[in-house]
Parts: C-alpha cells; structure tokens; sequence
C-alpha cells in the first residue's frame, strides 16, 4: 500500500500530458472531482490537480516531437543524475536529463529496454504527491511490458526492486513490486503482456491505478464524461474491483476499489 512516507524506489509523483489541459481538467473533475490550479506563469502551462487543497497529480501540455497523451509515473530518487546513470547502464535510455525544477525538486525521464516511459523525482521542497492511497488519489502503478523478465531485471537493477511471482490462471503470472529490500508494502506489479496484445500492437506502458469507493459508479462517470472503456468492471480475488479506460485524449488510466482485509 502507497504512503506519503516516500521512500527510494516509491512512486511519489505523476503527471498527465495532455494535449487540451482545460480539457482534460473538466473531465478529471467529472470523474474524481478533481480541482485544477495552475502552478504559476513561468511554469509553461504545468498546474496540478488537487483534492481538499492538497496535490493528488500534476497536469500539463503535451511536449515534444510525437508525443502522446499519457500519465507518467515518477519513482523517488535520492540521486536524479545516479539514478540516470543506472538506467543506461541497465540498457535504457535517457529520455530527459536531470535538472532541477525550481527549488521544488529535481526530474529525469527515462525508457525502459521494453520502451516504457517513466521518471524519478528527486525531493526538494516537495516531497511527493500530498495524498495517496485514498479515494481520488493514486493507489498502486502497473507496468505491462512487452517483456517482463527484461523489465524484471531492469528495475531490479536500477531501484533494487524486491519482486514476488503470483500465478494468474493457466498461463499468465504478475509480478507483484516492492520498492526496496525490507520494506513489506507494494507499491503495484507487472505483467507480460498477452500474445493477443503483442499481435495488436500493444507497447510497453505504466499505469496509475486511481483509489475509489465504487468501481461501477466511477466506472459510469467516466464513461458519461467521455471516456472509452478498455477493461470493464472486473473483480480480482484479494485485490480489488477494477476497471481501465482511454480518458477523452487518450490517456489510459484504471480505477480501482480496494479490497479490505
């Protein structure tokens, strides 16, 4: 389970990039009810989504060449430029060099050798997300990779990532992630993607899964405000009620409802 006791290799920020963020904003608010606040002139049109005051995701205007609309997953890091290092020593590759943003903190982008996109956030005066794990905010990150044991080895090496295998059926097995040795809490899995998947073109991605209270009513919001339903509300035994869609933009995402124990 997520906390805002980040630790190294914790997810502790996302964002969206989207190419219409008043778009994208009234949506998010019509699922979530999401607040919308800009992060100031000289931030290039960033701003953050917001819950009772408190920052659950930040938003901004797609950038460069190609790019997609999509949520990116930042991971903590006590050494963005260390961080940088690791990755292209494990076989990714430097999306974004570490810099500094402001005195909040300090980013990098990278892809992962199955073509995933992800970050690392390295605190400065902003920890982290100001909630998580509550309904409205993140609740775990998933990565569906095109190569799962590639991807295994990959962020074993560059976060020292704990891994536990769980049989799914006959065929397909999730990796369940823990963000360092000794800590107990999950922080989300991945899994291989399906060959029928690979047939269709499906590439490497992370995605945030959101926190909610009822899978289905959300799952009806989403829908009525634009989205497009990728996987439906399905259960899974121990885990939660579930369901992932393409926001208005693109942008895939899921909902979850966690199981109690």
């Amino acid at each position: 389970m997520l906390t805002t006791t980040y630790v190294p290799g914790a997810p502790n920020w996302l964002d969206l990039g989207t190419p219409d963020t008043g778009a994208s904003a009234a949506f998010y608010a019509a699922v979530f009810g999401w607040g919308h606040r800009s992060a100031g002139p000289e931030a290039g049109g960033y701003g953050f989504f917001e819950q009772d005051g408190r920052k659950v995701a930040g938003i901004g205007p797609l950038t460069g060449e190609g790019a997609s609309p999509s949520w990116r997953v930042y991971f903590h890091t006590p050494d963005a430029d260390a961080t940088a290092k690791a990755v292209e020593q494990a076989g990714g590759s430097v999306r974004i060099a570490p810099a500094d943003v402001f005195a909040f903190g300090r980013a990098a982008a990278f892809v992962d050798p199955t073509g995933a996109d992800f970050a690392v956030w390295q605190p400065g005066e902003t920890q982290g997300l100001d909630l998580v794990a509550v309904p409205g905010s993140l609740a775990r990150t998933e990565l569906y990779t095109t190569d799962a044991d590639a991807a295994k080895a990959f962020y074993g090496s560059v976060f020292s990532w704990r891994t536990t295998d769980v049989p799914i059926g006959p065929a397909l097995t999730y990796t369940v992630l823990f963000p360092a040795p000794g800590d107990a809490s999950s922080h989300g899995g991945l899994m291989q993607l399906p060959q029928a998947n690979l047939d269709a073109g499906s590439t490497s991605e992370w995605h945030p899964y959101f926190e909610v209270r009822d899978c289905d009513t959300t799952l009806a919001s989403a829908t009525e405000a634009g989205a497009t339903v990728l996987i439906p509300a399905t259960e899974a035994p121990g885990i939660g009620r579930f369901a992932m869609f393409l926001d208005p933009s693109g942008a895939p995402f899921a909902i979850i409802t966690t199981a109690r124990s």
